[in-house]
């Protein structure tokens, strides 16, 4: 049954009434008191209370009185309305029609008040504070406590990024109870009892958790604050703006605040749908990166072998003097972070203004089949016809090939657990070790040579309410796409693809693949072609697919294709960091548009800056194909524009219109082109399994927090990333003479990397695993692959 006809049958025959201060009002069995109240309006101060959480009754602060428990008899004393069921024709009396809930109410904000400082003017939570709302509505106007105030060191780092002033604390344990229930982090927990009872938390092992922003939101007090935004400004200076996560695929809802064109800090919105009430760190934190020292505001041009501030017309004639003598002959890199009307604009300007299919959004690991998978699976699906967050929640089985959520989508991850929790739901992850986040989900593992993952998943069992989610590392294992599919297909299971990368979903819509036009259309179908030339008022469109963005970057380093147009990617996103960059400068002409002086910047011919995704507006497409509006942040005038608006301009010089200079315009063409509903690819061929070379196979994901450029800056969250190690199982580490804490080297084709050794019961044998990218160091580096082999050895190079 779907939830929408579940939530029918519950409106219909689950219903009970119970009087609210004599109004009447019917509510499901189960209602607890404090949500009956707030669907007739009437607001009952709390603490600890939290829809997201299990009810606790620890702060006492909703104290309601009940006169008739709807048998004629009544409660001797009030009662903490967020732990009382309500039964049939109960009587509540809440602080607005009896004395003695007033009364109770007030005499527990006079106790919390005993010991909390009145340091409002210089705490963060002040003026967005819960206590300081409720004192004046509904505490004593005076203190009749004349005492000394409990008083504690302050403030005391949990964790790099979260910091405790213990003499707030007012025990609502909001905190401890979303590190242990949501996001099963349980670092931190209540010690002590009565007046000496606190968060507690180990000193040599901070608070270890993805997702420790939360608990500074939650927190109904300034009990808990962020290191990052704490004293940086008061709640009524900031402008607030509504916008979509740029980091990853999960399409979380975020509030950014700003001051002074500059924003302040990033907090989880409230979208029931998505993301619920939680982000993950690095979408609360990681916003800084655009306000480094390499910040791009005016074009450059090299001159003699040196880039040099130019103007923008300078700039635009020496890349239009570029793309011209490349003709047709150029390859279009267009990254994973762009809005979709962004990959709309790069996916149209190949075609119409450049004449080529030569476009690429994946500057990673992929494969033909990737594409033929992400023609006939993934794109031209609507919300309805994907897999959503609510069917992870209902389905019976969730099997993770290839995909890790904690790592990789965190709030698949908390969905994922909250369905764990509530109703057992089975997840099964076929990967080479269980990690943490498999091991916080109780997820079987299917232990899984990489390379080896469609001979595992064509013997796996699945059913109809069984959901499959694989991840973008599947393109390293040929045949896993297609053993998917058939699995699929024989099991009746459905199966979603949840890429890494916030843009990921958009590009596959917009075209930014060389076999697929907007909405999915294959380059090679003639009817699809039409659709699309007569939309663009084009008399013709390529018709042989392009380039995919590996052949792209060998192509111009052989100087077979003449040119590149470079958008946000950097050289160690590629399977070879080192060959990538050597084919930017062996390349006869390079376009980049960056927001900073990146790697590709530094090697490009012309260099247009653009705005940070703070400065536009937009649309992102999440995993579950949901659109998630772009707002603009912050309106400070600069000289950058937008990508879309850029390559408008070069198309105008060009000699072509591109037709769109607005987001707005782009997705007003998207619409008309009906870019959902564009006919599909057929399914990728039979392929099979890679084999495994010598050595020891790598196995590897890029970690949540890891070297990425977009989180340069912020300080306090890379002090909380995950150190890279290697791991090994105990069986193959006992082969190599190593032992768990050994410094060893793990070689491939370009070099060695140096990591400890970290052995782990549940890796499979013969296998290493490594992070994909951290500071400085990365697979790319190395110019390996997972499935591919390498050489693992104890000690120094």
């Amino acid at each position: 049954m779907s939830v929408e006809a579940k939530a029918a049958e519950v409106a219909t025959s689950d219903l009970i009434s119970v009087f609210i201060d004599g109004t009447e009002v019917q509510v499901p069995k189960g209602t607890l008191a404090i949500r009956a109240a707030e669907m007739i309006g009437v607001d009952i101060p709390r603490f600890c209370d939290h829809p997201l959480l299990d009810p606790v009754g620890a702060c006492r602060q909703c104290m309601v009185e009940v006169p008739d428990m709807g048998n004629g008899r009544g409660m001797p004393k009030p009662q903490a309305s967020c732990t009382l069921e309500v039964a049939p024709n109960m009587q509540i009396k809440t602080q607005v029609s009896s004395p003695v809930a007033d009364k109770a109410q007030t005499g527990m904000l006079e106790l919390l008040l005993i010991n909390h400082p009145l340091d409002c003017p210089i705490c963060d939570k002040g003026g967005e504070c819960p206590l300081q709302n409720q004192a004046l509505s509904h505490g004593p106007a005076e203190s009749r406590y004349l005492g000394v105030k409990r008083t504690f060191p302050k403030p005391v780092a949990i964790s790099a990024q979260v910091l405790l002033d213990r003499e707030r604390c007012v025990l609502c344990a909001r905190c401890t109870r979303f590190s242990e229930q949501i996001s099963g982090d349980p670092f931190i927990a209540l010690v002590e009892r009565g007046a000496l009872q606190q968060v507690g938390f180990y000193e040599d092992k901070p608070y270890d958790s993805y997702f420790s922003g939360n608990v500074i939101q939650i927190c109904p007090v300034g009990a808990l604050t962020s290191a990052d935004y704490r004293f940086q400004a008061r709640p009524f200076d900031l402008v607030s703006t509504p916008v979509t996560c740029e980091i990853c695929a999960s399409g979380c809802q975020l509030r950014t605040d700003h001051r002074h064109y500059q924003v302040k800090r990033r907090l989880a919105g409230n979208a029931p749908e998505v993301n619920e009430e939680w982000n993950c760190d690095r979408g609360r934190f990681a916003f800084h990166s655009g306000r480094l020292a390499d910040r791009l505001t005016s074009p450059l041009v090299r001159d003699g072998g040196v880039l040099r501030p130019a103007s923008w017309p300078e700039a635009i004639d020496a890349a239009v003097a570029g793309l011209r003598r490349a003709g047709s002959s150029v390859g279009v890199l267009t990254g994973g972070r762009l809005t979709l009307e962004n990959a709309y604009g790069y996916a149209k300007f190949a075609r119409v203004v450049l004449g080529t299919n030569n476009v690429d959004f994946r500057s990673r690991p992929h494969s033909l089949e990737e594409g033929q998978f992400l023609a006939h699976a993934v794109a031209g699906r609507t919300v309805g016809e994907g897999v959503t967050y609510a069917d992870l929640e209902n389905a019976s089985q969730v099997i993770c090939v290839a995909f890790e959520p904690e790592e990789e989508s965190p709030i698949v991850f908390l969905r994922l657990r909250k369905a764990v929790r509530k109703k057992k739901l089975k997840v099964v992850t076929v990967a080479p070790f269980a990690s943490n986040g498999a091991e916080k989900l109780g997820a079987h593992l299917v232990p899984t040579v990489p390379g080896t993952e469609a001979e595992v998943v064509g013997k796996l069992d699945a059913d109809a309410d069984t959901v499959i989610l694989v991840g973008e590392r599947a393109a390293s294992s040929l045949g896993t796409f297609t053993a998917l599919l058939e699995l699929a297909g024989r099991s009746g299971a459905r199966l979603a693809w949840v890429p890494r990368r916030a843009g990921d979903r958009g590009a596959v819509e917009a075209g930014c693949l060389p076999n697929l036009l907007p909405g999915g259309r294959p380059v090679t179908d003639a009817s699809a072609r039409v659709d699309v030339q007569a939309a663009w008022a084009v008399p013709t469109l390529p018709t042989t697919p392009g380039l995919d963005a590996g052949a792209m970057l060998h192509a111009a380093g052989t100087g077979s294709l003449a040119a590149l147009v470079v958008a946000g990617v950097e050289p160690t996103d590629f399977a070879d960091a080192e060959a990538a960059r050597a084919s930017l400068e062996g390349a006869g002409f390079v376009l980049s548009l960056e927001t900073r002086l990146s790697e590709v910047a530094e090697r490009a011919d012309v260099v247009l800056p653009v705005d940070l995704i703070e400065e536009q507006s937009g649309t992102f497409v999440n995993w579950e194909h949901r659109e998630g509006r772009v707002n603009r942040v912050n309106r400070q005038a600069r000289s950058a524009m937008i990508d879309l608006r850029v390559l408008a301009m070069l198309a105008d010089a060009l000699g072509s219109d591109l037709g769109v200079r607005r987001a707005s315009g782009a997705k007003a063409e998207l619409t008309e082109l009906g870019v959902w509903e564009g006919e599909r690819a057929a399914a990728p061929a039979e392929a099979a399994a890679s084999g495994v070379g010598t050595g020891l196979v790598l196995g590897s994901w890029r970690l949540l927090i890891d070297g990425s450029a977009g989180n340069d800056g912020s300080e306090a969250l890379l002090a909380t990333a995950k150190r890279p190690v290697a791991r090994l199982s105990e069986a193959t580490a006992s082969g190599l003479g190593l032992a768990d804490g050994d410094q060893v080297t793990v070689a491939a084709g370009n070099g060695v990397w140096e990591l400890p050794l970290v052995v782990t019961p549940s890796m499979v044998d013969g296998v290493c695993w490594v992070p994909g990218n951290v500071a400085g160091v990365g697979l790319g580096e190395l110019a390996v692959t997972p499935g591919e082999s390498v050489q693992v050895n104890g000690g120094a190079a």
